[in-house]
């Protein structure tokens, strides 16, 4: 009898969960996907912040092996995102990038700026909190968004092409400008997909916050830069 009764509970309680997850409008699939998305991006964001320190007095890799790199292990881990090695992939693409960064942030450091790295750092963190919240609580979709988000990449592609072969500052503090908000918005749409069932994949779902959140940290660094008269 005790043991029926514990198990009537369990139940109710199990019930009562569900019902709380459908009158919050997320399902039980979507909850899952968005906490396995939050604890492997915390840990890659970790794993990127350490490569970043271990490399802040090393050299940069380079444009091309930067690019190379990126979409090569980009590709891998699209190819394996249904297995552990999507996992392992995963680390490497986030390690990567993070490698890229440290000199940079290492740059900064050196000229005595590292409070610009902290506002970055903390600007990027902020608006990251702010933009996943407001998709979570206001559980909006946000796919209308996404024509405009592969125009704006090609938009920001060629701008960021034509500011390499000109030299632009001018050119390359608006590059970052847009990249700010594209990353913006790729957080809301991203968070949106994963509420709303349109990515069930936390591996991907991962890669596309992490990249979002690159993206956002190092556009920011830029702007601060030009505007503190550090770039």
């Amino acid at each position: 009898m005790e043991d029926k009764r514990f198990g009537v509970q369990n139940n109710q309680a199990t019930y009562s969960s569900a019902g709380e997850t459908a009158r919050a409008g997320i399902s039980d699939d979507a909850m899952k996907v968005l906490r396995s998305t939050y604890l492997l991006l915390g840990m890659t964001l970790a794993f990127s912040a350490l490569t970043a320190f271990l490399n802040m007095n090393g050299s940069h890799p380079g444009f091309i092996i930067t690019i190379v790199g990126y979409l090569g292990l980009l590709f891998a881990t699209y190819k394996l995102k249904n297995s552990v090695w999507g996992i392992v992939t995963t680390f490497a693409l986030t390690g990567f990038m993070g490698y890229t960064l440290g000199p940079i942030i290492g740059a900064f450091v050196a000229a005595g700026a590292s409070q610009i790295v902290a506002q970055a750092l903390t600007l990027t963190a902020v608006a990251f909190v702010g933009l996943s919240a407001t998709a979570i609580i206001t559980k909006k979709d946000f796919s209308f968004m996404s024509s405009f988000l592969t125009a704006g990449a090609f938009v920001l592609i060629g701008a960021m092409v034509l500011a390499f072969i000109m030299e632009s500052s001018a050119l390359h503090l608006a590059v970052s400008a847009g990249f700010t908000i594209f990353a913006s918005i790729m957080i809301l749409f991203e968070t949106s997909q994963i509420i709303k069932g349109g990515e069930r994949n936390y591996i991907i779902a991962t890669v596309g916050l992490y990249v979002s959140i690159y993206n956002l940290f190092v556009s920011l660094l830029h702007l601060l830069a030009a505007f503190s008269g550090e770039d």
